[in-house]
């Protein structure tokens, strides 16, 4: 059972439950009774000088700012488990209070320019007809912005499906096993990412857009050829990819350091346990969330495992830990969500297809332990096809 600590309001003595799953707790909660202490001692002297009574110092009375703070630092649920202690609570707690949005599931057509953009909790579905993306292949997605490839792939160019901005990059004349983009082309710090594994060695390629060529070198792979490599996120200035063996790599394209000690090694059961787990086809994702990391594991129809990279050490994220996670992944990429408004929608994982009914997206259910179907789950590339990723859904004033 995980720590509690339980706090009160002097003011309506409500009692608020503060789970320990975040190590932040520990250094707020130390910000918190360092200012009660410092609080008393102003009280302490304001006695001295005025010699009046003054009651005990309450939590109800922390600065609006260190309220601000700690709201901030708690997910939806706690959130508004707070906002009901007292007026300040409440206030603090609505200023921060952040509901998320989910991406929406893009289909892309093998011809025509009539792409399909379905919305996983209205079952509604929408049509953009996007010449720009015909005879194109999709890459990457992040941000609302797709990275797409033609000619083999070797004419790579940003687009957003919602403002139709097109942004070019320069030929990329080799072939490549991932790529990706560190943030909206529109930013100047935006750097695209290529990656190549060989038998001994990984080939780095990086280009940003306005540049007239790409950059490549090789690094020692130190490892076998890889197996089950995940995607590419972007983290820190870094960019993060990992293998299922149980590797995590990083690349820092303004050093140029390739580094596979980023962390412990990961021992997955369904990779490493194959008289229990048999050998259905495995696969990992790898996913970020205001820096922090998180991978998840599947193996036939058995449940996905999450992990979170916590001091360089793999922790497995239990149902009851979930404190409301939704998962969107796709062949290409994968999004977490912890604060969607609906909580049907929480504790799932979205997986990248309708079912054969075209109703409703494939999903893992961690609070009921089971597939929406079980008919599908035994291949992931019928999970995650290569046609559909999950996309942002476009600001509300586009």
């Amino acid at each position: 059972m995980a720590n509690i600590y339980w706090l009160r309001c002097c003011q309506c003595r409500c009692p608020v439950k503060v789970h320990r799953r975040l190590r932040r707790w520990r250094h707020l909660l130390h910000r918190l009774r360092r200012w009660r202490h410092l609080l008393r001692r102003r009280v302490a002297t304001d006695l001295v000088i005025s010699d009046q009574p003054v009651s005990d110092p309450s939590f109800a009375e922390l600065p609006t700012d260190v309220l601000g703070i700690i709201m901030s630092s708690l997910f939806l649920k706690d959130n508004i488990r707070a906002s009901a202690v007292c007026k300040s609570w409440c206030g603090a707690a609505v200023s921060v209070r952040v509901v998320e949005k989910y991406p929406l599931l893009m289909y892309f057509p093998k011809h025509g320019n009539l792409f399909e953009l379905r919305d996983p909790l209205q079952r509604t579905m929408y049509t953009l007809d996007l010449p720009e993306l015909a005879r194109s292949t999709v890459c990457y997605a992040k941000d609302g912005w797709l990275l797409m490839g033609k000619q083999g792939l070797k004419d790579m160019f940003f687009f957003n499906p919602f403002t139709r901005e097109l942004v070019t990059l320069p030929q990329f004349r080799w072939p490549y096993d991932a790529v990706a983009f560190s943030c909206p082309p529109t930013s100047t710090n935006c750097v695209v990412l290529a990656l190549s594994f060989s038998h001994e060695h990984v080939s780095v390629s990086t280009c940003h857009p306005g540049a007239t060529e790409w950059t490549s070198e090789s690094f020692p792979s130190f490892l076998r050829r890889f197996h089950n490599q995940s995607n590419l996120v972007y983290r820190e200035d870094r960019f993060y990819t990992f293998n299922a063996n149980g590797t995590l790599f990083s690349f820092h394209p303004s050093s140029r350091t390739w580094n596979h000690r980023c962390a412990d090694t990961l021992v997955c059961p369904y990779i490493y346990d194959r008289e229990k787990y048999g050998w259905n086809e495995k696969s990992v994702a790898l996913i970020e969330k205001k820096g922090d990391l998180f991978v998840m594991f599947t193996s036939g129809s058995e449940k996905p495992l999450v992990y979170k990279l916590i001091s360089k050490k793999w922790e497995e994220i239990s149902r009851t830990r979930l404190d409301g996670m939704t998962i969107f992944v796709s062949y290409y990429n994968a999004e977490l969500r912890t604060n969607l408004r609906h909580a049907w929608m929480r504790n799932n994982v979205y997986f990248s297809r309708y079912d054969y009914n075209h109703q409703r997206c494939v999903t893992y259910s961690y609070d009921e332990s089971r597939y929406s179907s079980s008919n599908e789950w035994q291949r992931w590339r019928e999970l995650c096809p290569r046609h559909t990723l999950w996309i942002d859904q476009p600001p509300e004033d586009v």
